[in-house]
């Protein structure tokens, strides 16, 4: 990427931020950016949702911007650049890259604008903190489930997300380690990733089990595991317009309302679902108490369930898997 193409990037960026808002010293309120990796997903909206419901309770202003697709590195790092230029009291984002997104952080902390992470990862330390699901163990509750479905063992394979995406990453390194503990559990394919869209993943996906495909069109697999909402979307399509679902055990990680369907039509086992509500609900908070002079903690865990059909008639597991979002977030 050009030095010349991220400035005008940049400056894209705060005029549309400036068109957004006003802004902090025409509100008098604390102002803080809000940058997810994208903004499509139910997962970003649910993100979004719980930003708004911890700005209402706490009187403070956000800005939410981010890009369009969940691999789009220059144009997260425009609107970073852009709320520095802003000056806003505090950003909170959601790396798309571990290592990409180090320098414009360092930037913002630089110029005295904290910056709080949430979601995935961030190597280096210029934040005040790291609000997350615990995505190792998320992968780990995902091997668990698969290996008490295959009692018996079987052949099973893993669609991985993209590269520098630490919190799929994670997830997925959690995956394979408690699948090793399994010798009966074969993985026959774990290098495949789908990509940031579904319909990118979905090819990626039907190409990986077409590898798997039996002379009479059955598919030579006992189980599946993908790593975020997109993907397991994808893999959920391949299943069904090639006759395979419900036939083989596929355990995804996220949720929406198509997702939901699955799980409870049986073409999904189980999903394991992180809180994104809250997570959006205590970047913000988190980020607030630290301007407000307030400790708070490095790490904070948002935690993950692994939902399977049967549970899901208790009432707070339908909010975490379709929750409402129209209470914080205006039509």
């Amino acid at each position: 990427m050009t030095r010349t193409a991220l400035s005008v990037g940049a400056l894209v960026a705060v005029l549309l931020a400036a068109c957004s808002s006003s802004s902090p010293a025409d509100s008098g309120k604390l102002t803080i950016a809000v940058i997810p990796k994208g903004t499509s997903h139910v997962f970003w909206q649910s993100i979004h949702a719980g930003a708004a419901k911890a700005a209402q309770e706490l009187g403070v202003d956000i800005i939410w911007r981010g890009p369009l697709r969940e691999d789009d590195r220059a144009s997260q790092i425009a609107e970073i650049e852009g709320f520095i230029t802003r000056g806003v009291s505090g950003i909170v984002l959601a790396p798309l890259d571990e290592a990409a997104l180090v320098g414009p952080v360092g930037d913002a902390a630089r110029a005295k604008i904290p910056v709080v992470i949430i979601d995935s990862g961030l190597k280096g330390g210029d934040y005040v903190s790291f609000v997350a699901t615990d995505n190792r163990l998320g992968g780990r509750m995902a091997a668990e489930g698969l290996a008490k479905m295959l009692p018996q063992g079987g052949r099973i394979v893993v669609l991985r997300y993209a590269e520098g995406s630490a919190s799929t990453e994670d997830r997925e390194a959690g995956f394979l380690e408690e699948t090793a503990h399994h010798p009966n559990i074969q993985v026959l394919s774990s290098n495949q990733y789908g990509g940031a869209d579904v319909e990118g993943a979905y090819k990626r996906a039907e190409a990986m089990l077409h590898r798997f495909r039996r002379p009479d069109g059955s598919l030579e697999l006992d189980g599946i595991f993908t790593s975020n909402e997109s993907n397991t979307l994808a893999l959920l399509r391949v299943l069904e317009s090639s006759g395979w679902a419900g036939k083989v055990k596929f355990i995804g990680f996220d949720a929406s309302d198509t997702l939901v369907k699955g799980l409870s039509d049986g073409f999904i086992d189980a999903l394991v679902v992180q809180d994104p509500v809250k997570m959006g609900y205590l970047g913000v908070k988190t980020m607030v108490d630290h301007l407000q002079g307030r400790p708070v903690e490095k790490r904070i865990d948002t935690g993950a369930q692994l939902i399977t059909r049967d549970r899901m008639s208790d009432p707070a597991v339908k909010e975490l898997l379709q929750p409402d979002l129209s209470r914080w977030l205006k039509p």
